[in-house]
């Protein structure tokens, strides 16, 4: 690996070979750019309870903090994401153009601040400190599971996923949807080997070839087989355990003895492509 040096910031870590930046944030200044990001409130076409559009502070040194948050027995946390998932979004009852109303059962797509077809994704962050929630660092697709083949209607690609606080992050790709044609390559668990209260790097190098997952400079995975084709967009997020599974209406138990402040935070997300 190589360092490509941002001047006033953190260098990153790439492969091998010649890169230019061509989008970043650095998390500069007190708020964050609306120009560049957007909150995931949804899921799987309704208002999801702990998504939020609180708790994110940018705090004067380049670094986002993506806040856990307490009311009434409940948590909540922020996903910040540059595009958004078609299924995500409820349904619209309005009118199409031709008068009708049950033509088209999927809500107005919003134009994304960006998506981008392979390169290099990486982000450096410091994880959350208490069990109960999870940070993520990832890539999806607005129509995924709407193709028979994976490479034309995009992947997940999981870069960085930290459930637990043991050292241990999850990466690798979800393909073909999330019902019974859900498939996995290169789903990985690893230990790092610098100690997890520690910054970190991670990133993956996403070419027509595949994908190269990196922590820390270190190759730990890689996928070949369901290569997305098509422009994705970038997700950095958090959440809350408990509210996907049984009633959805209950936190995780390891939730409920959390000590507040707790956050993820994140020095700079960036995104490189290869100089031919």
């Amino acid at each position: 690996m190589q360092e490509f040096k941002v001047e006033g910031h953190e260098p990153s870590l790439l492969p091998e070979g010649d890169w230019k930046l061509v989008w970043n944030d650095e998390f500069d200044g007190t708020e964050l750019d609306r120009s560049k990001w957007d909150f995931r409130l949804n899921f799987w076409g309704r208002r999801f309870k702990t998504y939020t559009d609180e708790g994110v502070e940018l705090d004067g040194n380049s670094n986002v903090k993506l806040h856990i948050i307490e009311r009434d027995g409940h948590y909540y946390s922020p996903q910040l994401q540059t595009g958004a998932n078609s299924f995500d979004k409820p349904v619209d009852p309005q009118l199409n153009p031709w008068g009708h109303t049950n033509f088209w059962p999927l809500a107005e797509i919003d134009e994304p601040k960006f998506m981008h077809r392979y390169g290099y994704y990486e982000v450096r962050c410091k994880f959350q400190t208490q069990p109960g929630w999870w940070s993520a660092f990832w890539l999806q697709s607005p129509s995924i599971g709407t193709s028979y083949d994976p490479t034309y209607s995009g992947v997940e690609v999981d870069i960085m996923e930290s459930f637990i606080r043991n050292g241990e992050v999850t990466s690798g790709n979800y393909c073909g949807g999330y019902g019974n044609q859900c498939k996995k390559e290169a789903r990985v668990k690893y230990i790092m080997d610098t100690p997890y209260e520690d910054w970190h790097r991670f990133g993956v190098d996403w070419s027509e070839d595949g994908y190269v997952f990196y922590c820390d400079g270190k190759e730990t995975a890689r996928a070949t087989q369901y290569v997305s084709k098509i422009e994705q967009f970038i997700l950095l997020t958090t959440e809350c355990r408990g509210y996907r599974w049984g009633n959805m209406d209950q936190p995780a138990d390891e939730l409920k003895g959390i000590t507040l402040p707790d956050f993820f935070m994140a020095d700079y997300v960036r995104v490189f492509d290869r100089v031919k």
